[in-house]
């Protein structure tokens, strides 16, 4: 009888669907079944030995709680025996879903198990299952947004390395570092089956991206460090193994019940008894021609849109010629925030499915072209959504003296001061990173000039919200557009939280809180005056922050209004640990005008 290897994930919800990722032990017939008789079933496919099932659950009653049971074969392997927590649920929104709770982070390193010391102090997710399992009728969020390095395949932990020396042993490379796709599961059993995770999200919905950890640090810093990658005996293993694994346990569950129905390479591994290797041939053409794969999704939670971008597989590398994104994907990054919308005059491009797949053609950036698709009258609402959230793993908007120090470093690399610069710069920006939407100087302010677009009209949202991750510390930090420039209506909110549960160094929160202070955009300055840096189309300000610590943001999204929330998990005088709120803020009300606020 096959018996629960992993899961259930709770990953899609709508009014009346959701989907359930689970893994079984061997071939197996998936079913969930809901209390009010709803639910649904899938056979499992099977990928390297292991074996999936992404289940469709219909019949949903929009807003109801409704605990359901996991099934293989007729038999209940979910809720686990003798479970302290209460059962699991699919909470449907109502139909209009005026309000929505949006939690977010990043950077999460798999728990020690029961018992241990915790070097990195209290897990957030593991406070937040905790305090919803405590108080099942309370506040939880409705989506829980993980923006990048769920899994680190480059810095396991004590018993992972153990596990790899057992199994291979760690003379030759890549050494304590996961090798293959069966490692990468190793990281997901030691991850996801903490039982405070494990049941976390088994009931609260989540969509994920990944960022470098998930494959290996710098992940696609530049050029030259992919050359240099590629020419390793063990690079080609270790990436098809990451973009496998991370479509199988986390971009599945990504994308809605209509995409899933549409997508071949899904309807391929589960035509065939072992669809390996239609997943390793889509990976390798993922590495080989990141352009011709899109990793990027949308999700509409009511009247708030969420683009969650891919910033490390999409991205152009040729150091004349940089990019965060590839053309295809800036098209959809536009056509996403239009849709919906009346187009305002700017540029108006060749509109893409809502769910996130790639037409076969791509309009070119024609100033006022229209294609139909874009916007058609009378088919979409005009000011389709209040909110708009850019889910981006890499923060657009840095300290300022980083952000001038990493422009400064793309001048140097792409020989704005000569050779000797160049290769200083590539050694620099690999050992301090140097490789946020600051390094790609164009890639920053097309996206200002995105947001300005999205954030501008009649119809304009009442915020546009970038949430990032990856710098093990939080912030709230405000743009300006300069003088001159046509900046939006909305308010723009870089919102960054990171770590779930990690750590950083102490000199390093120093030079987080220097890269904010007049000293640090002095001296940044002056590193841009010597790259000839062209000063970016917005400045801004820090209005929050920096907090460290184990921690996530939670948005409670209502009409217009937008308030923001960060909690920390600290741990309690008598053991255990809670979430605890540090700091609260109003980020627009529904009877105010949306202002910018003046640069400080």
């Amino acid at each position: 009888m096959a018996s629960l290897r992993l899961g259930p994930l709770l990953r899609y919800v709508d009014g009346s669907s959701a989907t359930v990722w689970v893994e079984a032990s061997r071939p197996a017939t998936a079913e969930v079944r809901c209390a009010d008789g709803s639910g649904g079933a899938a056979r499992t496919f099977q990928i390297a030995g292991h074996h999936y099932a992404l289940i469709p659950v219909t019949g949903l009653t929009p807003g109801t709680v409704t605990p359901y049971e996991v099934l293989f074969d007729g038999a209940q392997v979910w809720p686990l025996p003798d479970s302290p927590f209460p059962p699991s649920a699919i909470h449907t929104p109502v139909d209009d879903h005026e309000t929505v709770r949006v939690a977010f982070g990043s950077c999460r390193w798999a728990s020690p198990p029961a018992g241990e010391k915790d070097p990195v102090g209290p897990d957030a997710l593991d406070t937040l299952a905790a305090r919803i399992a405590g108080d099942p009728g309370g506040e939880r969020p409705d989506v829980l947004l993980l923006l990048g390095d769920q899994v680190y395949a480059d810095e396991v932990s004590k018993a992972t390395r153990q596990w790899l020396e057992a199994r291979r042993g760690l003379h030759e490379p890549p050494g304590a570092e996961v090798a293959d796709y069966e490692e990468y599961t190793h990281l997901y059993y030691e991850s996801w089956l903490d039982p405070e995770v494990r049941w976390l999200l088994s009931t609260v919905p989540s969509c994920m991206i990944f960022d470098d950890h998930d494959v290996i640090d710098d992940w696609n810093t530049s050029e030259a460090w992919v050359a240099d990658m590629r020419a390793t005996p063990w690079w080609r293993e270790r990436v098809l193994s990451g973009l496998m694994s991370y479509w199988v346990h986390q971009h599945l569950g990504n994308l809605s019940p209509d995409s899933l129905a549409e997508d071949p390479l899904y309807e391929a591994v589960r035509a065939t008894p072992d669809g390996t290797d239609a997943l390793r041939a889509f990976a390798a053409r993922a590495d080989a021609d990141p352009a011709s794969v899109r990793w990027s999704y949308r999700r509409d939670f009511g009247r708030t849109r969420l683009l969650m971008v891919d910033s490390r597989a999409a991205r152009v590398l040729d150091e004349k010629n940089r990019s965060m994104l590839d053309p295809a994907e800036w098209d959809w990054l536009r056509a996403q925030t239009r849709d919906g919308r009346p187009p305002n005059g700017r540029q108006a491009l060749n509109g893409h499915a809502a769910d996130g797949h790639t037409p076969d053609e791509h309009t070119p950036d024609e100033p006022g072209a229209y294609e139909p698709g874009a916007y058609e009258p009378g088919a979409n609402e005009p000011g389709a959504y209040d909110h708009l959230l850019i889910g981006t793993s890499l923060p657009w908007l840095l300290p300022n003296l980083v952000h001038d120090a990493e422009t400064w470093n793309a001048a140097m690399c792409r020989g704005e001061r000569g050779e000797r610069w160049a290769r200083r710069g590539e050694n620099l920006r690999r050992a301090a990173d140097l490789e946020h939407w600051a390094a790609f100087p164009s890639s920053f302010d097309a996206l200002a000039e995105l947001i300005a677009e999205a954030g501008s009209g009649p119809q304009a949202p009442a915020t546009v919200c970038v949430l990032s991750g990856d710098v093990h510390h939080a912030y709230i930090a405000e743009p300006v557009w300069r003088e001159g420039l046509p900046g939006p209506d909305s308010r723009v909110v870089q919102l960054t939280c990171s770590p779930v549960h990690n750590s950083i160094p102490a000199y390093i929160k120093v030079g987080f809180r220097f890269g904010w202070s007049g000293m640090g955009r002095a001296i940044g300055r002056r590193f841009a005056r010597h790259g000839r840096v062209t000063p970016p189309p917005v400045d801004w300000r820090k209005t929050g922050g920096p907090w460290f610590g184990n921690q996530l943001m939670t948005l409670t999204l209502s009409g217009r209004s937008a308030r923001l929330r960060l909690d920390h998990a600290r741990e309690e005088r008598g053991g255990g640990a809670r979430l605890r709120t540090i700091a609260e803020s109003q980020l627009s009300h529904s009877a105010e005008p949306k202002l910018n606020p003046p640069v400080a």
